[in-house]
């Protein structure tokens, strides 16, 4: 049986891979797409936030099969209850709201049917997408082009590429292979955990609740999450409390200013995993390989935002490996540099900036000034003069 020859094999269907998957296909690369998984989207570990700039960047339609419910804004809080509000209704009415002619800011989506979405749209484009696939390893050839080993429903399988992409998320299996230094030390992995409530109001707008007494490490949020429902969770740094998230969560559900609003809630799900507040990687690529998306820590530092830059990482990825490759460019002894050059201009250098912004907010052992400092950073990045709007 001939082995299946590919340009571009890409392991993780996620938002990266598939949106990076989606543009290699559409410009006549040869494209397999796989994931382990049988249901994408699972388990949920985000709040499923993005902006509508963010999903038009990307050719993305907005569509009720992934929304949760339209945003507006966002209110910010200190540990106290004093809050500052960006609700672009009243910032930009002419262009921001629910009437005709306006929109809304962003989304929350619906993580499950939002990645297989974009998992169709890749099929569409022309990718082959194969699920409940395990990438096993990979080897390059003396050809130039590597084999990509898999073990699809218990048959191993090699295919042939010539790129192939980890997109396969934090700590990635795929890089690991090269021998690139994917792990992430625990002060940088903020443990996280949500609810999925009812009769909890909102208004339109992401809130976030920052300082010590709640979130140490991290901060507490309240999302729309449409029909009625709202996500209440929280992130906190494990080296920075001796408690678990889930102790947290209780005692901010319970304590603070927000316990008279969270008096009647009933709890339908709930959710959690381990978000990374950490640097991009330094190395993402290797021989015949590149990282993409949160396999490449392509999350903003600050917030643990994940969606926004997946997805517009799969587009720049992509377009970096149609030209190379349309090119007939090497691909090995540090040829791809030249990817991570382009993502570090485009995303990666703010990233970095915000990274240092972090880093000196918590290197700071006074809580009441780091409280502060963390109160007005965030209140200040999500303002419409924001220099990192779109990270």
């Amino acid at each position: 049986m001939p082995q299946p020859e590919y340009d571009v094999v890409i392991i993780g269907a996620g938002p990266a891979g598939s949106t990076t998957a989606r543009f290699t296909a559409a410009a006549g690369l040869r494209t397999l797409l796989v994931d382990k998984r049988q249901e994408l989207g699972a388990p949920i570990q985000c709040s499923g936030a993005i902006s509508r700039h963010a999903l038009e960047d990307v050719g993305i339609v907005p569509d009720d099969e992934f929304i949760h419910e339209a945003i507006y804004g966002f209110a910010i809080y200190d540990q106290t209850g004093e809050r500052h509000v960006h609700d672009y209704r009243s910032l930009k009415p002419d262009e921001y709201g629910s009437g005709p002619g306006r929109k809304p800011l962003g989304y929350v989506v619906d993580r499950r049917r939002f990645d297989r979405y974009l998992l169709t749209q890749a099929e569409r484009a022309g990718a082959d997408t194969w699920l409940k696939t395990e990438g096993r390893g990979y080897t390059p050839t003396d050809d130039g082009g590597c084999t990509v080993h898999l073990r699809r429903y218990n048959q191993d399988i090699d295919v042939r590429a010539r790129l192939l992409v980890g997109a396969d998320g934090l700590q990635s299996q795929v890089g690991k292979w090269a021998g690139l230094q994917t792990h992430i030390k625990i002060t940088e992995l903020a443990g996280c955990l949500q609810f999925i409530v009812d009769r909890v109001e909102t208004e339109g707008l992401l809130e976030i609740v920052t300082g010590h007494e709640w979130a140490p490490g991290g901060y507490a949020w309240v999302f729309p999450k449409g029909h009625g429902y709202a996500e209440i969770g929280l992130g906190v740094i494990a080296t920075m409390t001796d408690k678990p998230a889930r102790w947290h969560l209780d005692k901010f559900m319970t304590q603070s200013f927000f316990r008279e609003r969270f008096a009647d809630c009933r709890i339908l799900e709930v959710q959690g995993g381990g978000v990374p507040l950490a640097a991009p990687l330094r190395t993402q690529y290797a021989d015949n390989l590149i990282l993409v998306g949160d396999a490449a820590r392509h999350v903003n530092p600050i917030t643990g935002g994940g969606l926004h830059t997946a997805v517009a990482g799969g587009k720049i990825a992509a377009g970096f490996i149609t030209g190379h490759l349309e090119d007939g460019m090497p691909l090995r002894d540090g040829a791809l540099r030249a990817y991570q050059d382009v993502w570090l201009d485009a995303l990666g250098d703010k990233m970095w900036k915000l990274y240092g912004i972090k880093t000196d907010i918590f290197h700071n052992m006074n809580i009441r000034e780091r409280d502060e400092q963390l109160y007005a950073t965030m209140a200040d990045y999500f303002s419409p003069t924001s220099e990192f709007k779109k990270i």
